[in-house]
């Protein structure tokens, strides 16, 4: 079938879509309709798209919306509107129809920012160069070496077959005539590759067939030429080594940063993640230090290097631009193009491109004025009332004034705002952006759209154009479309009358086997924090447990001896469920019961329950390229399920106690759902081990001070105190099913304690933890198994002698001395061995700390 052919089904299908669809705002393009042969049709491609999507396809599109909603929370693709530790994700908005851009359109794009490209590229290699363009005065300095963003310690610098920019992105806007429009640049470390992915995956599922059938441009080669294109330029060739870096998990666009890694197979990497040594850059791992070739960054210039920009960034990497000079490391982008953003850069770049290339643009950008020059000035004030107003300078900020909605009041404050600084301030023409089809629950409405479009390096001084791109719809009622005003997304479906490449970063590059079997390394602190979220998934079930208990113990209809109240109000307070100042169980058992209860939520000053559900989801979160999608969301549903209704609980004592009860019973079903993905669903290389070994210390100690304490307090020698201890250890069922009603000394440190198929038992802990640590890699050339040296050994316990069968009468402190010595040693071991982890795996810092400069 032709492209754009269409049959009668098509024609009713385009006729109802054009029914259901408003008409664009009056001086705004209708992306719909704009190019339909009939005035009341629609556009070509928009009647193909209706057309596979049939008449009665309509009925099924709030089903789709829905669909889409729920895969996106599913996968959790988020955006942080305000981009800080407190701050909410809110799930990525994502219409349900794309924008579609016919083969003559693409054409037109792809040429004008090809050239666009080179343009730029060659605009830095100038100013960092031979400054031919200030010497000609076709770029003020002030724009250039008075920028914020202009990096002195680039003066001089080649970069990698001269390449300065490896990821250009440039928004456009198309106007009411039809023509595509350059509004800003965007080179430092520009966003949307990641979730324009995400939006194809998403979009595609909803219209397979449309799809299938219209020639869309797949996005994949793209991708692998930009991995190919780096390799070529590292001096490392296909050997090279590649990593992400990220500013880190409170980034705004962090989940594309993850996405991207996850998608390239590269490492993601945070600024402490990476360390210089003799102009070299490094990644630590647990196997020591590893060379990285080429940097891919995702963070701007000004954080790159506290040593030489930034003083106060701790994103960065110290030293990392003595690397770059040296010409040791490939970073994508070269640092230093913050001033090709300036807005008031596009008003300069016809004249450029005349001068360095020899050519008028092939797509324009926006009338651009300056505000700075002096000549300038006088013509662009009275040109405010229908003009954009922008910062010159990004980093102080990109928020953007629409003279047409402001009134005569606010046209004459900011009049007042120029002349004081002019230096600041950019006018742009207004543009009346074109207007996308929305799907709005029953009606085709329309919507503000910026076409973000990207220019990857496939090679020295070489681009190719992202056939697709990421669209941004602007609010309701609004003019900017802008993710961070609350705007949305949109799929970007290009056409073509060719062939479409179907090629797939699946397709392995010429060393399939030797990839395959390459290890990908551990970093450091993903090490660092699979282990904290091991320690915190085991924290957060022995405090469940531990509380369940407590509460159980309390709401009895006969209080507990007064042995199980101590040994409760012990070992409460040891892991931190109530405040050290709150009377004892004994004492006055509704004020413990009330404080156990007020102190489970997250805020509540305690390192109780919800802290460490808190505390396990922020370690997640640091490692989520690491977890499963299913893992994530069960560990996000457990924080924000226990915290609802920790918050809703009664007033009433009683009733208060019942549903706290309920609440912890609930998490501990889903804690143990997150168990079972940790044990069953993750690769057991060294990052599970590390996770692994955290939950066993965790473990190992927390259970060896709470028999202890069951000893101390005599606990261990009362009937319910007996059982209480039993339920921590998680091992009730095992130990009645072996020892019936027993309720003695040696039976219970059979179970607990010297039982090797008991996986709740110290001597089972002991070993598997053993094991795990002795299959790490060598720390600073010594086998792992030297960092036990305090942990006990439990090959040659003696279940008769530590349960002091042989000293005397059960229950006399002197007949289990050795007892309480060891599980003192235990829990000292356990800790000391969280130390020595740290010491040897995270930190690197015993390494010869030799000068960056030598």
């Amino acid at each position: 079938m032709p492209l754009f052919e269409s049959d009668p089904e098509a024609a009713s299908a385009s006729a109802l879509a054009a029914s259901l669809a408003a008409r664009a705002s009056t001086g705004h393009l209708d992306e719909l309709r704009h190019g339909a042969a009939d005035p009341h049709g629609l556009a070509p491609h928009w009647a193909q798209f209706f057309e596979h999507l049939g008449f009665d396809g309509f009925g099924d599109l709030n089903r789709r919306q829905q669909s889409l909603a729920q895969q996106l929370r599913d996968n959790g693709v988020t955006y942080n509107v305000y981009a800080d530790e407190h701050s909410q994700q809110r799930p990525w908005a994502l219409d349900l129809f794309p924008m579609i851009v016919a083969p003559e359109d693409w054409a037109q794009i792809e040429a004008g920012v090809l050239q666009r490209t080179r343009l730029l590229n060659t605009v830095m290699a100038d100013i960092y160069g031979p400054r031919t363009l200030l010497h000609k005065a076709l770029l003020p300095a002030a724009l250039v070496q008075g920028h914020p963003g202009y990096l002195r310690a680039m003066d001089g610098v080649r970069p990698p077959g001269d390449t300065w920019l490896h990821i250009a992105a440039f928004d456009l806007a198309r106007g009411p005539d039809g023509r595509w429009w350059v509004v800003s640049h965007r080179t430092q470390a520009p966003s949307g590759l990641g979730y324009l992915l995400e939006n194809r995956i998403a979009i595609s599922r909803q219209f397979p067939k449309a799809f299938a059938d219209m020639r869309v441009q797949r996005l994949a080669a793209s991708y692998k030429a930009l991995m190919q294109g780096l390799m070529r330029l590292s001096p490392k060739g296909n050997e090279a080594r590649v990593a992400l870096l990220t500013p880190g998990p409170y980034n705004e666009t962090y989940f594309e940063h993850a996405y991207l890694a996850r998608y390239l197979g590269l490492n993601l990497v945070e600024g402490n993640d990476l360390t210089v040594r003799d102009q070299r850059l490094y990644l630590k791992t647990l196997h020591g230090l590893e060379p990285v070739d080429v940097l891919i960054k995702r963070l701007d210039d000004q954080w790159l290097d506290p040593l030489e920009l930034r003083a106060d960034s701790a994103l960065g990497v110290p030293g990392l631009m003595q690397a770059v000079r040296a010409g040791h490391l490939l970073l994508a982008n070269a640092p230093g193009s913050a001033p090709l953003e300036s807005s008031a850069m596009l008003g300069f770049l016809p004249a450029i491109s005349e001068h360095l290339l020899g050519e008028p643009l092939a797509m324009p950008s926006l009338a651009t004025w300056w505000c700075g020059e002096s000549a300038i000035l006088p013509n662009a004030l009275p040109m405010l009332k229908h003009s954009v107003v922008k910062n010159t300078f990004p980093s102080r900020g990109n928020e953007s004034v629409i003279g047409p909605s402001l009134t005569a009041s606010g046209i004459d404050q900011l009049t007042g705002r120029i002349v004081r600084q002019p230096d600041e301030y950019t006018l742009q023409a207004y543009l009346p952006l074109s207007q996308n089809p929305t799907w709005r629950g029953g009606d085709i409405a329309p919507r503000p759209a910026m076409l973000r479009v990207f220019a990857l390096a496939d090679g020295p001084q070489s681009w190719r154009v992202l056939p697709g791109g990421m669209v941004r719809l602007a609010p309701q009622g609004q003019q900017i479309a802008s993710m961070q005003s609350g705007g949305s997304s949109a799929d970007c479906w290009v056409l073509t009358h060719g062939e479409v490449d179907r090629t797939s970063l699946l397709q392995s590059a010429p060393s399939t086997l030797s990839v395959a079997l390459q290890k990908r390394p551990i970093t450091s602190r993903s090490a660092e924090n699979l282990f904290w979220l091991g320690r915190y998934t085991e924290r957060a079930e022995n405090t469940v447990r531990l509380a369940r208990i407590a509460l159980n113990c309390l709401q009895g209809e006969e209080a507990g001896s007064t042995e199980l109240l101590a040994w409760l109000s012990a070992c409460t307070k040891y892991n931190g469920l109530v405040l050290d100042d709150v009377p004892n169980a004994q004492q006055s058992p509704r004020v413990f019961e009330r404080s156990l209860i007020a102190q489970l939520g997250a805020d509540s000053g305690a390192t109780s329950v919800g802290y460490n559900l808190r505390s396990l989801r922020q370690a997640a979160g640091n490692v989520r390229e690491r977890l499963s999608q299913e893992q994530r969301n069960l560990i996000e549903r457990l924080d924000d399920e226990f915290a609802a209704q920790h918050l809703s609980l009664s007033a009433d004592a009683d009733y208060a106690s019942q549903e706290a009860l309920e609440a912890l019973e609930e998490a501990s079903e889903l804690l143990s759902a997150i168990t079972g993905a940790q044990t069953d669903r993750m690769m057991r290389d060294d990052g599970w081990r590390m996770l692994s070994i955290g939950r066993h210390i965790e473990r190992l100690g927390t259970l060896s001070q709470a028999l202890a304490m069951a000893l101390d307090t005599g606990c261990a020698f009362d009937d319910g105190g007996y059982e209480a201890v039993l339920a921590l250890f998680d091992s009730t069922i095992t130990f009645h099913a072996h020892y019936q009603q027993r309720r003695d000394l040696v039976a219970l440190l059979d179970m607990l304690v010297t039982h090797r198929d008991n996986p709740r038992s110290l001597a089972w802990v002991l070993s598997t933890l053993r094991a795990r640590v002795g299959k790490l890699p060598d720390a600073h050339g010594l086998p792992a198994h030297s960092l036990l040296e305090q942990v006990p050994d439990p090959a040659g316990w003696d279940l008769i002698a530590l349960s002091g069968a042989l000293a005397g009468p059960a229950g006399q402190q002197n007949s289990y001395l050795g007892l309480l010595e060891l599980l003192q040693a235990c829990e000292r071991g356990a800790y000391d061995l969280s130390d020595r982890l740290g010491h040897a795996y995270f930190s690197h810092a015993d390494r010869v700390n030799r000068s960056i400069l030598s």
